[in-house]
C-alpha cells in the first residue's frame, strides 16, 4: 500500500496521529508524508509537545505506535517526507503511483483549495492530482459549524470523486479514552482504503424478538 498522508492545521490531530499508527504497525507499504506548519502548531498545542518538524512528528507517531502494539512490535510501513512547499516532490505528478491519499485532519482552508483547483502547496497540489487521476481521497475534516461556504465546498470535492469523512467518532463501541476516539476514526479510513482493520469492533446489528399481540 502507497499512499500519501497530509496533516494540515485544524483541530483534531489525535484522528492524524492515530492514522499514523495505523499504518506504521498494521499495514505493510511505503507512504508518503506532508505536515503543513500549521499542523506542527496545532498538534504541539493538543499534545503539549514541542515538535520542530515533520520527522519529530513521524518518530513521536512510531514511538506510541511501537508501545500500543504490545509484545515484539515491529515497523511495517515505511515513511517518506516531503516538503509542503515543494510542489515539486513526487506527490505532485500523476506518473507516482500512489494508491490514494488522506488528508487528515483537513483544515477548510485546504479543503477550500482542493475544491477550487486552487493548490498553493504540496498536499493541495497532491489532492488535485488525486482527483484527476480517478484515486481515492479521503479528507477528514473537524469543524463546527459548518457554514454555508464549508459546505459547497464538501459538495464540490465530493461530486469530483472525493470522500468527506468528518471527524465525527461514534460510540455504540462505547469508547473509554480520547484514544478509543481516535481509533475509531482511522479505523474507518482504512476500511474506506478497502483495507481490513481491527480498531475498533464493527457494529453487528441488534435483533429483537418480535412479540405477537
Amino acid at each position: 500500500m502507497s499512499l500519501i498522508i497530509g496533516l494540515t492545521g485544524a483541530s483534531g490531530s489525535l484522528y492524524g496521529l492515530h492514522l499514523l499508527q495505523a499504518l506504521l504497525t498494521g499495514v505493510a507499504g511505503r507512504s508518503t508524508l506532508i505536515v503543513s506548519p500549521a499542523a506542527i502548531r496545532v498538534f504541539n498545542q493538543e499534545f503539549d509537545t514541542a515538535l520542530e518538524n515533520p520527522l519529530d512528528l513521524l518518530r513521536y507517531a512510531t514511538e506510541r505506535a511501537l508501545q500500543a502494539a504490545g509484545s515484539s512490535p515491529s515497523v511495517l510501513h515505511d515513511f517518506d517526507i516531503a516538503d509542503y512547499r515543494d510542489i515539486g516532490a513526487r506527490p505532485a505528478s500523476g506518473s507516482a503511483p500512489y494508491h490514494g491519499m488522506v488528508i487528515c485532519p483537513c483544515s477548510m482552508k485546504t479543503m477550500a483549495g482542493i475544491a477550487a483547483g486552487y493548490t498553493s502547496n504540496l498536499i493541495e497540489r497532491a489532492a488535485d492530482v488525486t482527483l484527476k487521476e480517478r484515486r481515492r481521497l479521503i479528507v477528514v475534516p473537524r469543524e463546527a459549524p459548518y457554514s454555508l461556504i464549508h459546505l459547497r465546498n464538501m459538495t464540490a470535492l465530493t461530486e469530483a470523486g472525493g470522500i468527506v469523512l468528518p471527524a465525527s467518532p461514534a460510540f455504540y463501541q462505547k469508547p473509554q479514552s480520547f484514544d478509543d476516539l481516535g481509533r475509531f476514526i482511522a479505523g474507518r479510513i482504512l476500511a474506506l482504503l478497502g483495507l481490513s482493520q481491527n480498531l475498533f469492533p464493527a457494529w453487528e446489528g441488534e435483533t429483537k424478538a418480535i412479540q405477537n399481540p
